[in-house]
């Protein structure tokens, strides 16, 4: 065991016999996956996590969410088992466009295009072959800033490489079977023309919706009349034709024996189509994890064509990357409001989490989401300042730039630089962009109230010397009935200084004290919500508190 604040280490069978009990969702999902193989190993070799992407739109937080979260179970599936794993990220680049994404450039070029392969539709930002190939660059810089270990797939290659060529042969030996199971979910004008396969037409190169007039399993052909009423007669290999959709998921989870894959709540409707479709074709369906979805500042869905959520790049300009992935840990079965607002909450619980992690025994520390994130070896936090505080450090300071707020960081905490706190430093640099971004926009000062005016002034009286600070909150004992000793008058603790604010509220006849905090926010701060106070006067400095208090009772916050 480490000393205290260290991370203790244990040995392989402790720290397994942890995972088999912990209550961890990932820990959870990683036993389901291993029971699949508690008669035998995959005969592949290896147990395979797959996540699918549509990169008809630019990656948006869902689509690192499921890598996220698969990779937190991937890891799990490590500690308690022996079995070599992979993770597969696998692109739909061969679906055709179906609309234009709203928030690209260049719509009349891809407007020209719709109904292509994705992979065949020019890139409207004219840097990439394709605009397939442009996604699918996105996501991969995405996935790679964030360290994951996967292999990436691209449809398109599989199709035209002959990879699935055999599960196609299948489909269309079972095609009977395949349209039974898709017949059922659909309307009955839909039945009419729909097919499994969806040949691209070898003149137009579109993704045609059209019913097959014939299935030849043993020439291995489609047989169908285009748009325009000509009949074509294509191999159903090397790319000429591909599934359906549905269809496909179930197909390449056979084809591919993939173990495990998670999607949205939104197509939890469809899991029975995709497995029976697996089953049909001779794979065994692998497990699910059914995850609620994200929703924007108004509740609504987030949609990659919209473009109405954060996107990763916006996330890590205002936070770190392991604060994003805190977020994805946390509650994957509830639906998650995800706006700007959720940033710096993020920032500082994944930072409690860190702290606690030390000191916490090994059951604690598998059910962390800090172990989840660093799978098993999470770094020592640094954040002396919590990202909140940082915020209005940078409110009151004026600061434009994070060098701006170390002069107050090494004043609260002498022992930290820049070199030795980088996690700080980079969050300083993040509360100071967020805050000119977001919370500098919404700030509105009010005047204080007759009451509030009083107590201020008690404040900045009690801050004025240590002899008055010990007045006040002597003043408070009295009131209350406490007959404690008073604590030592200390003007750079966080403790101490809250004392201090909390006494004067309470002897100014604030019988809610949340009512007073709210009123130092508001005339103080220019917002509803803020800081423990006595934290922020310690960082802030008691002088600087006075003298923001003296502008503010003076009338030029709100002015």
């Amino acid at each position: 065991m480490g000393a205290k604040g260290a991370p203790k280490r244990y040995d392989m069978s402790t720290l397994r016999d942890a995972a088999m009990k912990s209550k961890a969702w990932p820990f959870e999902e990683a036993r389901r996956v291993l029971k699949r193989y508690e008669k035998k190993a995959p005969e592949k070799g290896y147990v395979l996590f797959e996540t699918g992407y549509g990169p008809s739109g630019l990656p948006h937080i869902g689509t690192f969410g499921e890598v996220a979260r698969t990779s937190m179970i991937r890891r799990a599936f490590e500690v308690i088992s022996d079995i070599p794993t992979k993770l597969l990220c696998f692109s739909d680049d061969m679906d055709g466009m179906r609309k234009v994404p709203e928030n690209v450039p260049n719509q009349d070029l891809l407007k020209a295009n719709i109904q292509k392969p994705l992979t065949a539709v020019p890139d409207p930002f004219e840097e990439f072959e394709s605009f397939g190939h442009h996604n699918n660059a996105m996501l991969r810089r995405f996935l790679d800033t964030f360290g994951f270990e996967y292999e990436f797939a691209s449809a398109t290659e599989y199709y035209k490489q002959g990879k699935f060529d055999e599960i196609l042969l299948r489909a269309a030996e079972k095609y009977d079977d395949i349209m039974a199971i898709m017949l059922k979910s659909l309307r009955e004008e839909r039945q009419q023309t729909y097919s499994c396969f969806l040949p691209i037409h070898p003149e137009t190169g579109r993704v045609l919706y059209v019913p097959m007039k014939n299935v030849d399993a043993k020439a291995g052909t489609v047989t169908f009349d285009d748009e325009d009423g000509r009949e074509w007669t294509l191999p159903i290999t090397g790319g000429n034709v591909k599934l359906q959709w549905k269809p496909d998921f179930g197909a390449r989870w056979a084809a591919l024996d993939v173990d495990f894959e998670m999607y949205g709540k939104d197509h939890s409707t469809n899991t029975p189509i995709y497995d029976g479709i697996c089953r049909v074709l001779g794979g065994r369906a692998p497990e699910h994890f059914t995850y609620e979805l994200f929703l924007d500042a108004n509740g609504e869905k987030i949609s990659k064509s919209k473009g109405n959520g954060l996107s990763i790049d916006e996330w890590l300009t205002y936070a770190s990357t392991e604060s994003l992935s805190y977020f994805m840990y946390l509650k994957p079965k509830t639906a998650k409001r995800l706006w700007w607002d959720v940033i710096p909450k993020m920032v500082d619980e994944y930072h409690q989490q860190l702290r606690a992690y030390p000191d916490q025994t090994i059951d604690q520390q598998v059910n962390n989401p800090v172990w989840h994130i660093h799978g098993g070896n999470p770094p020592e936090s640094k954040m002396v300042v919590p990202f909140a505080m940082l915020l209005n450090l940078a409110a009151v300071a004026g600061a434009t730039d994070k060098e701006g707020l170390w002069g107050f960081i090494r004043r609260y905490a002498p022992e930290a630089t820049p070199e030795t706190h980088p996690d700080l430093d980079q969050a300083a640099g993040f509360a100071v962009r967020y805050f000119h971004d977001f919370v500098a926009p919404e700030r509105s000062f009010r005047l204080p109230s007759e009451q509030e005016r009083k107590a201020m002034q008690d404040l900045v009286a009690a801050l004025g010397s240590p002899e008055a600070a010990l007045a006040a909150i002597a003043a408070k004992n009295a009131l209350v009935g406490n007959d404690e000793p008073l604590p030592d008058a200390d003007f750079h603790s966080d403790e101490f200084l809250q004392s201090v604010v909390f006494a004067v509220g309470k002897t100014n006849g604030f019988e809610n004290l949340r009512d007073w905090f709210q009123a130092l926010y508001e005339v103080l701060l220019g917002q509803s919500q803020g800081p423990r106070f006595g934290g922020f006067i310690a960082l802030y400095g008691v002088p600087e508190t006075v003298a923001l208090i003296e502008r503010a009772l003076a009338g030029e916050l709100a002015g």
